[in-house]
């Protein structure tokens, strides 16, 4: 299974995110809480997929994908955020995301972008 990092602002989403990796048998080797807490973790952890909210302190979720992209044109990035709206989710694409879950999410939707993610 993989290893991932969490990236949100608020921490009860990190735990709902964390919680639905946890129970299709991923591990949670990180979290962050802002875009730029996201690329030092992601630089200094190596994960196989990150999660990305969209609106967070410091960085936004898609300069923070930018600069992901940027260190790892490969990375597995799966976008987390209520901003479901149609250009965000088509510009997180363009960046590289892998997929897009709208909040609030089902814990199944999570693990569905996930397996899509690593495949």
């Amino acid at each position: 299974m993989a290893r991932v990092l969490v990236v949100d602002d608020a921490a009860f989403m990190r735990k709902m995110v964390s919680d639905a990796l946890a129970k299709a048998g991923h591990e949670v080797i990180g979290e962050a809480c802002n875009g730029v807490e996201a690329v030092e973790s992601f630089r200094a952890l190596k994960p196989e997929l990150t999660t990305l909210d969209i609106t967070m302190p410091e960085k936004d979720g898609l300069q923070a994908l930018g600069d992901i992209m940027t260190l790892d044109p490969n990375a597995r990035v799966i976008m987390c955020s209520a901003l479901g709206q149609e250009s965000k989710v088509l510009e997180s694409i363009k960046l590289g995301a892998r997929d897009f879950v709208v909040k609030p999410f089902q814990p199944a939707r999570v693990q569905e972008a996930v397996a899509k993610a690593l495949a």
